[in-house]
């Protein structure tokens, strides 16, 4: 099978700046509440994020190496297509560990429910986006 990694670095910079928006405009204050930030935190967000190259280096390689796990299998998994396979990836090893993450910890059950659909929502968001362009592009 064929890499073709100007699409695996298409979804690492779709991942980032899909990230960048989510976390950001469309569900950034109910994220800072959830996360209990206050106007202080967000002062020294800003100095933090000075800083944060090599957290944005991590993560964006980490987007890479999911898209390229994701390739294999969409590729490899003749009987699917691309967007069926994200999302039976997603469903299976997203969700739970999603799930896991907002379920054990103190938070409040509406907190613990945001939290899980804020980030669940953006990696199904991130998903079905790189199903749809290992498939068409690939």
């Amino acid at each position: 099978m064929e890499i073709h990694y100007p699409i695996i670095l298409t979804c690492g910079l779709l991942a980032m700046a899909l990230g960048a928006v989510w976390y950001g405009p469309l569900f950034g204050k109910r994220w800072m509440r959830i996360i209990g930030a206050t106007e202080i935190d967000v002062l020294r967000r800003k100095e933090m994020q000075k800083r944060a190259i090599p957290l944005y280096i991590i993560q964006f390689v980490l987007a890479l190496f999911q898209a390229y796990v994701l390739f294999h299998f969409i590729k490899g998994w003749g009987d699917a297509s691309g967007m069926e396979t994200s999302l039976w990836i997603f469903g299976a090893f997203i969700v739970p560990t999603v799930a896991a993450a907002s379920m054990w910890n103190n938070d409040s059950r509406e907190v613990a429910w945001s939290r899980f659909l804020i980030q669940a929502g953006y990696y199904l968001v991130l998903f079905v986006a790189f199903g749809y362009i290992i498939t068409t592009w690939g």
